[in-house]
């Protein structure tokens, strides 16, 4: 038997109180966390969709916290610069991130030189929702469905084109995976914004484009678009006629936008974990969730280690995508 030295001892058993003193101190952080108002970083402009998710769920929270969330929107460069001020804050749960995908999972894929890195400098605690993508199309354009659309393709090759937001925008490479996915053929047309991309699907210079709910389901009604799929896992509430692309063959397809909360890197774990709890019990509500969905947003949840691995997989998709269709970071 080996024996042990007793500096070794005392070295261990120093190391020992130290991790324990501070597994303690985090506990008591988060016990007693918040004692100041909270600051959710919203970064797009008031009023649009991620803005609108960011609210309600902040409302909520703060009446559950006994402390105002107070939402702060920090708006420029497809959500990089909301992001990056959350980067550098104080990692003590007093700043979080409602994230969009494009500043999470898009954007190391399409920015050539980002200034953090989503992985490494933001901690996730939960999806909070998900806006799926409606597949929409010009009323007077022939194919009803997907597999009308397909055929069609193939039958008037050179002659459909589908419109984005912009180049390396969210509904640009869902629909890029439509076509890769799909086999249609169909040449992309960037806009500056959904606005002018679904006027000219309205007015037939495109036959087909992806847009949020609250873009395009009013002009669905009013007969202006007519609605092929939606590109989620399930149809939407609201809109239950829509079929969605596995329904219409396509299994497996999703496109559209989604909204998490994150945190700072070196925020405490048991930090993160009682925003986790709060923020899921909001989710799971009868009353938001009827607000999400009224407002096109499947409302989300689940453990900070299930919102990585989501974070994770659409990051390999977009990647797997701008690899094979040679869509370059800019």
């Amino acid at each position: 038997m080996v024996a042990t030295s007793p500096h070794r001892r005392n070295s261990f058993a120093r190391g020992l109180s130290l991790f324990l003193a501070l597994a303690l101190c985090a506990a008591a952080q988060a016990q007693t966390w918040p004692q100041k108002p909270v600051r959710m970083v919203v970064a797009y402009p008031p009023s649009g969709t991620t803005d609108v998710a960011g609210r309600l769920l902040a409302e909520r929270m703060s009446r559950t916290l006994g402390q105002q969330v107070v939402v702060d929107n920090r708006a420029g460069a497809g959500g990089m610069i909301g992001a990056l001020s959350v980067v550098h804050a104080d990692p003590d749960g007093y700043t979080l991130l409602l994230a969009a995908s494009p500043e999470v999972s898009i954007a190391p894929v399409t920015v050539k030189a980002m200034q953090y890195d989503p992985a490494k400098d933001l901690i996730p605690i939960t999806l909070v929702g998900q806006v799926p993508f409606f597949l929409v199309a010009n009323p007077a354009f022939p194919p009803n469905t997907v597999a009308e659309l397909i055929a069609y393709s193939k039958a008037n090759p050179g002659k459909i084109n589908y419109s984005s937001f912009g180049n390396n925008t969210s509904n640009h490479l869902g629909g890029e995976l439509f076509k890769l996915k799909s086999g249609v053929d169909a040449t992309h047309v960037p806009y500056k914004g959904s606005g002018p991309s679904i006027i000219d699907v309205m007015a037939g210079q495109i036959q087909y484009t992806f847009d949020a709910p609250p873009a395009v389901l009013n002009q669905v009604r009013a007969g202006k678009l007519k609605a092929i799929a939606i590109a989620s896992t399930k149809r939407l509430p609201g809109a239950d006629t829509v079929p969605t692309m596995a329904e219409a063959g396509m299994p497996g397809f999703t496109a559209g936008t989604w909204f998490g909360l994150l945190a700072p890197a070196k925020t405490p774990r048991a930090v993160i974990e009682r925003i986790n709890t709060v923020a899921v019990a909001e989710l799971n509500s009868p009353e938001l969730r009827k607000s999400y969905e009224d407002r096109g947003i499947l409302p989300g949840g689940g453990s900070p280690e299930d919102f990585a691995r989501f974070i994770h997989s659409e990051i390999a998709k977009w990647q797997q995508l701008a690899t094979t269709v040679g869509i370059k970071p800019e």
